[in-house]
């Protein structure tokens, strides 16, 4: 990076803030190698690509020279992380926790470099505390400044259950910045209280507080709610490579900008010059094209991507499915996350009535995403969007949001 100006530049795309800039600028004109923290408890075998947010911002301190630190929780995955959450989070077991651990190294080097990543686990120092040690820790704050934390003060106002300790979970994530002697930390704006804590512990231990850098939630499929594979609306990196594809080129052409932020590798000025093509003329869906062939091939290969896009265009270009059809948006029952099919082919005006929809899958005329349905008990989630067609004319983009 020439400057320091363009480093900042870069490392400010996407970001929601950071805490301090002017404390960033000065390390890094300092002109040495930074300690760059990012932590993942490992709550599930599978990342998606709301998880890589983090990762690309740490691949871009990588390309800079920086020695990226990659912290797998896997002790504070024993106490459950309370953040964003209305209800005391299940801890995981022990043997989940290695066996999503394992994964998750597998995963991280699709996108940063294995020999300029450390790979830390937190149960290394953590598990040396003891008793004695976690008392100590538990004294270095005030319920009252627990309290202030946005999940604590809701569940708290709300006569919701907080287990005392799920108030370790901060002061352990800030132990580790101290025991990594981390000179800056990433996470989700949702983990500010947590970042702010590792900046207090670390001034207390007398070195300098790490700086903060928050990037924003990514939306899911639906672009309304974040990315999850709760609510079935994300991509996730092992998915297929022709999967991977679809769900991309699935999402709104406003979202598409939104992904091209946070998750290309393309320079600032490439994206301004999409949006300007757009602008002139360009259609949408051949700019979304590019981004899927993109993610495609950086979790898979450039080989795979192309013959994805290939198959992509043979199936939505010529002549297989339109261009452009009807959007429908539906809701599913309250307290349900899903539809029946023939009941979606209803509400969706591709059928004139229940009977016929299920005549219509018996016969094999219904298709989602490209995929024949022959089966009329098959229900579609809720918070994500498909592309279905009965007979050779109907077609219909449809959204279904949960109930």
């Amino acid at each position: 990076m020439s400057t320091i100006n363009e480093a900042m530049a870069l490392l400010k795309r996407g970001a929601d803030e950071i805490i301090h800039e002017q404390e960033l600028m000065t390390r890094l004109e300092r002109g040495k190698p930074l300690r760059i923290k990012a932590g993942f408890d490992p709550t599930a075998p599978d990342l998606h690509l709301g998880h890589t947010v983090l990762i690309n911002k740490l691949r871009h301190f990588q390309d800079m020279g920086h020695h990226i630190l990659f912290l797998i929780g896997d002790f504070t995955g024993l106490i459950g992380d309370p953040t964003g959450r209305n209800v005391t989070r299940k801890p995981l077991t022990r043997d989940d926790i290695i066996a999503n651990a394992k994964t998750y190294q597998q995963q991280v080097f699709k996108i940063l470099d294995p020999d300029r990543t450390e790979i830390c686990f937190n149960s290394t120092w953590c598990e040396k505390l003891g008793s004695i040690g976690m008392i100590k820790l538990a004294a270095r704050s005030t319920v009252a400044r627990m309290l202030e934390r946005d999940d604590f003060k809701k569940r708290y106002a709300g006569n919701l259950p907080i287990s005392i300790h799920e108030f370790l979970y901060p002061l352990i994530q800030g132990y580790d910045s101290v025991v990594m002697k981390a000179d800056v930390e990433l996470g989700g704006t949702d983990q500010k209280f947590n970042l702010l804590m590792g900046r207090e512990l670390q001034r207390e231990e007398g070195q300098e507080p790490q700086v903060i850098l928050t990037m924003p939630i990514l939306e899911g499929l639906d672009g309304v709610q974040k990315m999850s594979k709760s609510l079935d609306n994300y991509i996730g990196i092992n998915d297929a490579p022709d999967q991977m594809f679809g769900k991309i080129m699935s999402v709104s052409d406003t979202l598409m900008w939104r992904y091209y932020d946070l998750l290309s590798f393309r320079s600032s000025a490439d994206i301004d010059r999409l949006k300007q093509d757009v602008n002139t003329g360009a259609n949408p869906r051949d700019i979304k094209i590019q981004l899927a062939e993109e993610l495609v091939a950086r979790f898979h290969s450039k080989q795979i991507a192309d013959a994805a896009r290939d198959e992509f265009i043979n199936r939505f270009r010529h002549g297989q499915i339109p261009e452009e059809m009807p959007e429908v948006i539906l809701t599913a029952e309250a307290g349900t996350r899903d539809i029946a099919i023939a009941s979606v082919l209803k509400q969706a005006d591709l059928t004139s009535s229940t009977s016929e929809a299920i005549r219509m899958i018996s016969q094999g005329a219904v298709k989602v995403d490209g995929e024949k349905i022959s089966d009329r008990d098959v229900r579609l989630n809720a918070s994500s969007s498909y592309v279905i067609q009965v007979g050779k004319r109907k077609f219909a983009k449809v959204t279904i949001n949960q109930g």
